[in-house]
């Protein structure tokens, strides 16, 4: 199924993620260029650091695309797991002038990402991250870059269009963002509390606002706009049977997704150097929730991930 995305959606997207990245961004990025050399594609820069502006305090979410992840690893096995499993994760500490800056970076393919961000893709993983803000920190050539873009496009479509059926017939661009930032996190084991989700909305609302309008023409839904003085609201029609059909489908993305999560953090540790000290620190900062390590669960990383996964669900580490 090919989704039609109208000039103003790429060109908003265009804008947005053509904003400069900071110092330490930019070296991170030049540091995997050295690493991954012809192989790299493009670079995307996301989450908290990106939001903030500030790549000093805490660690600098990046994606990797690659052409293909034979060519991107030395090891067959790490170019299996990806394909497999995608995405690999990553940690990377570089020192910059006085300080150290930290990545968690993620490696897929230029091809997985489209796949995962399009209507096709069950899983909100990839579109669920890449309707947010995103910057395009370095892209091959013009025509990767514009891939890239189509791709973020197409992963606001989907995002979009797999909320719509979750709100109330009348609704404002908060009501959207707010509902599909918390059922695609909850798909997740997700450590962060579900009521500081809106503030990734009321952190750019001006740039959701836009992005929400221009995108509403690629819906498959009737959907109308009215402008009435306090901001922009919107009035679907969905059929209640396309409602049912899709809350039983963010049951199983939940479901699905607890079970990725699982799979992924294990298959992490054999990536991420520092990754039991790295999920606590993440964990301890969103949720305020401490677990203690034995000297046993350090000793078997694998088993460690499961007990983590089990105590934190069960104290609240994970919404």
């Amino acid at each position: 199924m090919i989704v039609s995305i109208l000039p103003v959606l790429t060109t908003l997207i265009d804008q947005e993620s053509s904003r400069p990245a900071p110092p330490g961004v930019r070296a991170l990025a030049g540091e995997l260029l050295n690493r991954y050399g012809d192989a790299a594609q493009a670079i995307l820069f996301y989450g908290s650091c990106l939001r903030t502006g500030d790549d000093s305090d805490g660690i600098v979410d990046l994606y990797l695309l690659v052409d293909s992840y034979r060519t991107a690893f030395r090891s067959r096995r790490q170019a299996f797991t990806n394909k497999l499993l995608p995405p690999n994760v990553f940690y990377l500490e570089l020192p910059l002038q006085d300080r150290v800056v930290r990545t968690k970076y993620a490696v897929l393919t230029l091809k997985d990402f489209q796949r995962g961000t399009s209507v096709q893709w069950f899983h909100s993983y990839l579109w669920g991250r890449f309707a947010q803000s995103v910057g395009l920190v370095y892209a091959r050539d013009s025509q990767v870059a514009n891939q890239v873009r189509e791709a973020l496009a197409q992963a606001v479509i989907t995002f979009i269009a797999r909320v719509l059926p979750q709100i109330n017939d009348r609704f404002t661009a908060r009501d959207l963002w707010r509902q599909g930032l918390l059922l695609s996190y909850r798909a997740e084991l997700r450590s962060e509390r579900p009521q500081n989700l809106v503030h990734l909305f009321d952190d750019a609302v001006d740039y959701y606002e836009q992005l929400t309008r221009a995108a509403m023409a690629s819906v498959p839904f009737a959907v109308e706009i009215a402008d009435r003085g306090d901001g922009f609201h919107y009035q679907a029609e969905i059929p209640a049977r396309v409602r049912n059909r899709n809350r039983l489908a963010w049951g199983l993305r939940n479901v699905q997704g607890k079970m990725l999560s699982i799979l992924r953090l294990s298959k992490a540790f054999f990536t991420f150097e520092g990754g039991l000290e790295y999920i606590q620190w993440k964990i301890e900062r969103h949720s305020g929730v401490k677990v203690e390590w034995t000297p046993r669960l350090r000793k078997h990383s694998l088993l460690a991930v499961v007990v983590l996964a089990w105590r934190l669900y069960r104290r609240g580490g994970f919404r």
